[in-house]
């Protein structure tokens, strides 16, 4: 059997398609190993939303590089946001590579690896193909785990002035609800209890049926929920503007959909929130975030910040802090502002000063430390319903999540993996909760 090695960056839906790329390859007999060393092909699957994305893609083929030195018949491929942006220049400037395939094309790598074979030179596709990706995957064949991922929907029609996503991903596209529906009862046949619906914008979902009828995201996961192995459902990464009565009220009607929600905002600022280009206003937030948990009281919030766009002044970066005052979220995620290349933000002139944007994160991480160290706290003392996921590091114990994402370990045998169980919460520790059985179990 030959070993093919995937290194993946990024979002979850980078890792879903990491594994779909395993399924894909698996009848040309390759089977999984955990290093480059030890592989016949190694596929680096990138994302380049961060700053300095392409640099450590670069760096990690210089490794490569000389890895292949040593073995020849290696085989490099590039695949992802980075290699769809980067394109040709990629493959001048680390000839390492073999092959590179934008993330709307890695179904093709079968008939890639092929004409890397007869032809012995660079092999290249960065198209955004019609023919929709998911229609000629194989059914996914690996292991799965107790949590897994299912894509629902691509692309991105928003245009943030900050983000490449829409020039890497390209325009909104769902898939059909019936293909997702199948994939989530094959997922739940091999052990998944949750499902994690994933989009680039995954309430833009707009999936057409058999039928040519439409289903928002709300009738689709009312359809995931019917089916009886799976137990939990969450989605991500949703816009503010795609939220919309149906889904609000699916918070409150389906028990197996998670009162949790990562939903970015990126800054409190109304003026900044037009500069990158939002479509909405620090109000409208704060209003979508009150219908939420008048339609789910116990709902948790998470999201994403960026600190320093070009012209964010100290009235701006207030405004940021008190919105994340007023909402008080569980865990969010927040970084310095960077310049994409090809994004309209990239020329913007109104830099913000790297020492003011240290000391803006500095301050804003501080805060969101705070409130999620104030969640966690109010968790001890409860009783919650946690779903184990894996072994923990220590002896006899496991962890697993509550339905708000924390996690939580306990002393317990390991056929507790896969199932529910009610936890009393009695400490929080550096990086988890700690809990203890409801009722003894039997080893």
């Amino acid at each position: 059997m030959k070993k093919l090695f995937i290194k993946t960056y990024g979002c979850q839906m980078n890792a879903y398609d990491s594994a779909r790329m395993a399924d894909l390859l698996a009848p040309l007999g390759y089977g999984a190993t955990g290093t480059a060393e030890d592989a016949d092909m190694v596929i680096l699957n990138t994302c380049h939303i961060r700053e300095k994305a392409a640099d450590k893609v670069y760096s990690e083929l210089g490794r490569l590089n000389s890895l292949k030195r040593e073995r020849p018949g290696l085989l490099v491929a590039v695949a992802g946001c980075v290699a769809q942006a980067e394109g040709e220049e990629m493959v001048r400037r680390a000839p390492v590579v073999d092959m590179l395939v934008g993330p709307q094309s890695y179904h093709r790598l079968p008939e890639m690896i092929a004409r890397h074979a007869r032809e012995a030179g660079h092999v290249l596709e960065t198209d955004f193909p019609a023919l929709e990706k998911f229609d000629v995957l194989p059914e996914a064949a690996g292991a799965t785990g107790v949590s897994a991922f299912l894509t629902v929907q691509e692309g991105c029609d928003k245009f943030c002035t900050f983000c490449v996503v829409p020039y890497t991903r390209g325009p909104e596209h769902s898939r059909a609800p019936e293909r997702i529906i199948a994939e989530a009862r094959a997922l739940a046949a091999k052990g998944a209890r949750e499902i994690v619906l994933l989009g680039q914008n995954v309430n833009a979902y707009r999936g057409a049926d058999a039928d040519g009828k439409t289903w928002n995201l709300a009738r689709l996961i009312e359809a995931v929920a019917a089916i009886r192995d799976v137990w939990r459902i969450r989605y991500t990464t949703s816009h503010p503007r795609d939220m919309d009565d149906d889904l609000i009220a699916a918070h409150s009607g389906i028990e197996k959909l998670m009162p949790f929600l990562h939903l970015p905002v990126q800054s409190g600022s109304d003026s900044v929130l037009a500069a990158m280009n939002r479509q909405h206003g620090a109000a409208d937030y704060l209003r979508l975030i009150g219908r939420l948990r008048a339609a789910r009281p116990d709902m948790a919030f998470s999201s994403d910040f960026i600190v320093g766009f070009p012209g964010e002044s100290d009235a701006d970066f207030e405004a940021t802090m008190a919105l994340v005052r007023e909402v008080k979220f569980a865990q969010c995620f927040s970084f310095k502002y960077s310049p994409r290349p090809g994004t309209p933000a990239a020329g913007a002139r109104k830099i913000v000063p790297e020492k003011i944007k240290n000391e803006r994160l500095q301050a804003l991480q501080s805060l969101l430390l705070e409130q999620q160290d104030a969640a966690n706290l109010s968790a001890i003392g409860k009783r919650m319903s946690v779903l184990f996921e894996k072994p923990g590091r220590g002896k006899e114990q496991i962890v697993g999540r509550t339905a708000w994402m924390q996690p939580v370990h306990v002393k317990a045998p390991p056929n507790l993996i896969g199932r529910l169980r009610e936890v009393d919460i009695v400490r929080l520790t550096a990086n988890s909760l700690e809990g203890a059985l409801m009722e003894s179990v039997p080893a």
